[in-house]
């Protein structure tokens, strides 16, 4: 599907003459009538969904930007009247607030739905590495915005993830002190974490773009991970419009519907209590948790004993995505024909959201209340500091261990010749796994 060649014909005056100077409408059309694989499934959906979700944020963020005010004294007044006196102020307020856990649920669907078919695999890895970029951008933005409202877990989250910064040796503290504007968090951080929070959503559109520049020229993946030769394109594959288009309009609906009843009905059902309390340097909250699409890194985070190596971990957990196509050093792509790596990669998944619960549990209490443990090093074995440890150690072991070992050893089932094949002409169109083309294995 790369190097697809344009079929749009101009047809007005108006249209040749913006064809020959900016041919937007030519990429358009092009891009409607892109030959996308016929077997992509609903969880092929969320790239659209996140691309809604994208442009949500940045229209609410606009519109909620211009009554906010921020200053140490005036932020949580300048929220509380933006709810309160602003014309449908609490909507904008609310579909923002909920927009960003939508678009987290959105991009770690995604992400797993990329791990499980391969999608970082050769000639994709640079779609890869530019998503892992915007869910980076998107952890930072996130952050930004989660300390605006300046209640108590916003300032205290501030505080908290700052001065890990100052852990890094040599450069930490200078990064801090330019970071805060100051020793310490004030109006200075406040209007740097503002201006950084409405920045970074514009850059993350760019690099959408880019996102779906590489997709375009690489070619989409699918659930059987082949290869789609080009004397086969229009067999194995369907214009992107109308059949796409119609699909993921579908799905769209469905996920806008999650969404609203998220923001009409229960709002506060994905924040924190604490956080709409004022916030208040002098009293520290019980227990300091970032929002809870945070909470599985922040658990990686605490689950080093070390200031630094708690650091060093939190972002090794990002950075090992960046990675990831030349850590998997199978050729099958996609998972449905690699029974081992999917038992792995269902453990993983499972993983991930236990990980999730630890980081909202204090670390010290216990996992399972009565049950005798013993104290080892730092900790007591009935707890979710070990609880996060072991999780952890599972994350790093299948991106650095588990994948490189099964690319090796594991001896994937039959996969199909084609995508249309299988169907057309039964099992006798299947083909071994093992062949020395990488190009039919994926």
């Amino acid at each position: 599907m790369s190097g697809h060649e344009s079929t749009y014909v101009p047809k007005t005056g108006v249209e040749k003459w913006l064809d020959t100077r900016l041919p937007i409408v030519r990429f358009g059309a092009d891009y409607l009538a892109l030959p996308t694989p016929k077997n992509l499934n609903y969880w092929y959906t969320f790239g659209a969904i996140l691309s809604i979700c994208l442009v949500v944020q940045i229209v609410t963020g606009i519109f909620l930007a211009m009554h906010y005010q921020p200053n140490t004294e005036m932020a949580f007044a300048s929220v509380e009247r933006i709810m309160r006196d602003v014309n449908g102020g609490w909507l904008i307020r609310y579909v923002h607030q909920t927009g960003a856990s939508m678009f987290f649920i959105a991009v770690y669907i995604h992400m797993l739905r990329g791990l499980y078919y391969g999608s970082y695999k050769a000639p994709r890895e640079m779609i890869w590495i530019l998503g892992c970029l915007i869910f980076f951008l998107m952890i930072a933005t996130a952050f930004l915005g989660y300390v605006l409202p300046w209640g108590q877990m916003s300032y205290w989250g501030a505080e908290v993830i700052t001065n890990l910064i100052g852990a890094i040796p040599l450069i930490g503290e200078p990064v801090l002190i330019w970071l805060r504007g100051g020793p310490a968090i004030d109006n200075a951080t406040l209007n740097r974490f503002f201006s950084l929070h409405y920045l970074l959503p514009f850059v993350i559109f760019g690099v959408v773009v880019l996102h779906l520049w590489a997709l375009h020229t690489a070619g989409q993946n699918n659930p059987v991970g082949i290869l789609i030769p080009k004397e086969r394109e229009k067999k194995d594959t369907v214009p992107f419009h109308p059949y796409y288009t119609v699909k993921d309009g579908f799905a769209l609906i469905l996920f806008l519907i999650l969404f609203s009843i998220f923001v009409f009905f229960m709002p506060h059902a994905l924040g924190h209590p604490d956080n709409y309390i004022p916030a208040n340097p002098l009293v520290t909250p019980p227990h300091i948790v970032p929002e809870w699409y945070l909470l599985p890194f922040y658990a990686i985070l605490r689950a080093i004993p070390d200031k630094f190596g708690g650091v060093v971990a939190m972002f090794a957990a990002i950075g090992v995505l960046f990675v990831l196509p030349w850590l998997d050093t199978s050729k099958v792509r996609s998972m449905r024909y690699r029974p081992t790596a999917k038992i792995f990669y269902a453990i993983f998944v499972a993983n991930a959201f236990v990980l999730g619960w630890c980081g909202a549990m204090l670390p010290d209490a216990p996992v399972v209340p009565g049950m005798p443990s013993f104290t080892l090093f730092d900790g007591e074995l009935n707890s979710y500091l070990w609880l996060t440890r072991l999780s952890t150690l599972y994350y790093f072991a299948f991106f650095l261990a588990i994948l490189p070992y099964l690319g090796l050893k594991e001896v994937p089932l039959k996969i199909p010749a084609s995508i249309s094949e299988p169907v057309l002409k039964g099992p006798d169109a299947m083909t071994a796994a093992a062949p020395a083309s990488p190009e039919k294995k994926g």
